[in-house]
């Protein structure tokens, strides 16, 4: 049989996959290696994704679509809370949990507790040990060999998404897993992120990067007005940075406002990047007395 007659013969195949695991294990970095592209943001701090972020992969003769999750972790706090049922719920509603753990850090108690969740998942399930770049190989093996003996995954493959190790591995693994399906989205088609989603997790990161201590945990953005000029080559953007005192207020803001320009600037590059225009952007920083503690708050700020 020739490759044209037995491509003729062979059906599409697609299928919902899950990337899930503790914190700072390096998930969104994984997808935005596997994409090619940042739809995902970043930061070295833990707990940076509060949604779940889809990202689809395409080829000639299947998609695969990813759903980036929050690091699952114990948790007081109502909105980690809210972010842990999310990456939890995404267990059930894919056809595949790809789990992220980091090579140096194998054994916490947040992958316990994803290991526990795990046995009453009956669908393919694949352990991706990420940063092996960090590590020396001699300690790989006996990590690999904790896992196998847990008796949950399909197949283990030791990655670094910073570097793309092994991913070419995750895809053919995936699609080995995949079923006869549509292609559930264009092929144009990356994310499904609106805009201002997309920016404001953009300036969030950079809040991420720039500032220390609570305030990346206590802030929110929300982006107000997006307005394009009629030669569209000028984006104006009206976003609100929400913390949840003055004194975080005083922080974001910096001395003489250093620390905001910083922020916006560095969300503003990286925005023309993405965009492929220029970007003119107006940030204020608002108080929103504890809003990580308020149900209704949490709600208007997309959480």
């Amino acid at each position: 049989m020739t490759d044209a007659i037995r491509h003729a013969h062979s059906p599409f195949l697609s299928g919902f996959i899950a990337i899930v695991g503790p914190p700072n294990a390096g998930k969104s970095t994984l997808l935005n290696r596997l994409l090619g592209t940042k739809v995902a943001i970043v930061s070295p701090k833990p707990q940076t994704t509060r949604n779940r972020i889809m990202g689809i992969y395409h080829a000639k003769d299947f998609q695969m679509v990813f759903i980036d999750t929050p690091g699952i972790h114990h948790t007081q706090t109502l909105l980690h809370k809210s972010m842990v049922a999310s990456a939890k719920e995404a267990f059930f509603e894919v056809d595949i949990v790809m789990v992220v753990i980091e090579m140096s850090r194998y054994d916490t108690p947040e992958i316990q507790l994803i290991l526990k969740h795990l046995k009453d998942i009956h669908k393919p399930r694949l352990l991706m040990i990420n940063k092996i770049d960090k590590g020396r190989k001699m300690e790989l093996l006996p990590i690999i060999d904790f896992y196998q003996k847990q008796g949950l995954f399909e197949n283990i493959i030791p990655i670094s998404a910073l570097n793309g190790d092994g991913t070419a591995q995750i895809i053919r693994e995936l699609k080995k897993r995949l079923s006869p399906g549509p292609a559930f989205f264009p092929e144009d088609m990356k994310t499904d992120q609106s805009d201002p989603f997309l920016i404001a997790e953009i300036i969030r990161e950079k809040i991420y990067i720039h500032t220390k201590k609570e305030i990346p945990y206590s802030s929110a953005v929300v982006v107000d007005r997006l307005t394009e000029n009629p030669n569209k080559i000028l984006l104006s953007v009206s976003a609100r940075i929400f913390v949840e005192s003055d004194s975080q207020k005083a922080i974001v803001i910096g001395h003489g406002g250093k620390m905001i320009r910083a922020i916006g600037r560095a969300a503003r590059l990286e925005l023309e990047k993405i965009f492929g225009v220029h970007i003119f952007l107006d940030l204020t920083v608002k108080v929103e007395k504890n809003w990580g503690k308020d149900t209704k708050a949490l709600r208007r700020l997309g959480y």
